[in-house]
């Protein structure tokens, strides 16, 4: 497989439904070439998902490798329910939460319910406009760790708290608790920054 040096250009045009079923039936027949190509097409997209988590480049690095590994070891689960796209950052997200819990990166600290203890975290959209991409992630990567997984689940993935507690083995107060304080401390750094 190429290294992440190679995965910033463009992936090649979009697959036609019937040659991405094809090409996915070729992975789970262990077809080398096959899994090169889908890892080629679409590890520009499954790293830049790891990267809205992980600033550090050698973490991120590490996860796109077991993202794969299990994408290609698991494609015979893929069932062709729903874009692969969206399985495999699933897998994705999996594989970064698996990452942060091994080095230890998750806090565990119990939280006030921000329904009953509220923080005002709306931030002026006129700020956020002014900030490109690179410099919005750049200070949601800033966040803590377990913030930041929480905030990315939420706003990002569109994840309920419910779900995003299970992943992360929180509460879902704990989650909303989170949630609301990385969103104080984005506006923070917001002001801040601009």
């Amino acid at each position: 497989m190429t290294g992440p040096a190679n995965i910033s250009s463009q992936s090649a045009a979009a697959y036609t439904p019937d040659e991405l079923t094809q090409l996915v039936r070729d992975c789970i027949a262990n077809n080398r070439a096959a899994q090169k190509k889908l890892y080629d097409h679409y590890a520009p997209f499954v790293y830049g998902v790891i990267r809205r988590y992980l600033f550090n480049t050698e973490g991120a690095e590490e996860v796109l490798n077991d993202t794969f590994y299990k994408v290609f070891t698991k494609m015979d689960q893929y069932g062709f329910k729903g874009s692969i796209e969206g399985w495999m950052r699933r897998i994705a997200i999996n594989q970064v939460t698996d990452h942060l819990r091994r080095n230890g990166k998750f806090e565990n600290e119990v939280h006030p319910d921000p329904d009953t203890h509220p923080i005002d975290a709306r931030t002026d959209d006129n700020q956020i406009g002014k900030l490109s991409y690179k410099e919005l992630l750049a200070v949601v990567h800033q966040l803590p760790d377990t913030h930041r997984m929480v905030f990315n689940l939420y706003v990002f993935e569109d994840m309920p708290h419910k779900e995003i507690a299970t992943l992360l083995q929180l509460t879902e107060g704990n989650c909303r608790w989170y949630l609301n304080d990385a969103r104080r401390r984005l506006k923070e750094k917001l002001i801040n920054h601009i």
